[in-house]
């Protein structure tokens, strides 16, 4: 296996298996809490337009968590995923050190991490991207000019 290869198989995985993270907790907002059950969370944990935030958070991380998966618009996509976290990092989990288990931030600053180097490194070969890379524009891709 080429390096090439490897990298686009390491993406792959990488993307599904964060992917799959981000669907879980967005599924999570809409089936388990219910949105306004989030909502009410989020303003509880002083996040700035309770309601909206909760829309917006449960959105980007299913929809965003199954681009991931796919490799759908992958840069764009993990732009919003690494502001959800980035957001939950600032307002929620800072001041509770790092550990999870103490509603830390070393999940969100880990999942924010991901976005971002998807952000950098777009989707790679194994991805609708790729294949759409012709029609896309370069920024939605991550693909070379």
């Amino acid at each position: 296996m080429n390096t090439t290869t490897l990298r686009d198989v390491v993406l792959l995985i990488t993307r599904v298996a964060v992917g799959v993270v981000f669907v879980a907790h967005g599924w999570q907002k809409f089936t388990e809490w219910g949105l306004a059950g989030t909502g009410a969370s989020f303003d509880q944990m002083g996040v700035p337009l309770p309601v909206a935030s909760a829309w917006f958070a449960a959105i980007v991380e299913l929809a965003g968590g199954i681009a991931l998966i796919a490799g759908i618009a992958v840069p764009a996509v993990a732009l919003l995923l690494a502001a959800d976290m980035l957001g939950a990092f600032f307002i929620v989990h800072l001041g509770n050190g790092v550990f999870v288990s103490g509603n830390g931030y070393e999940l969100v600053l880990t999942l924010a991490a991901a976005a971002l180097l998807f952000a950098a490194v777009g989707a790679g070969r194994y991805s609708v991207d790729r294949l759409l890379a012709p029609r896309l524009p370069r920024v939605l891709t991550g693909q070379a000019q």
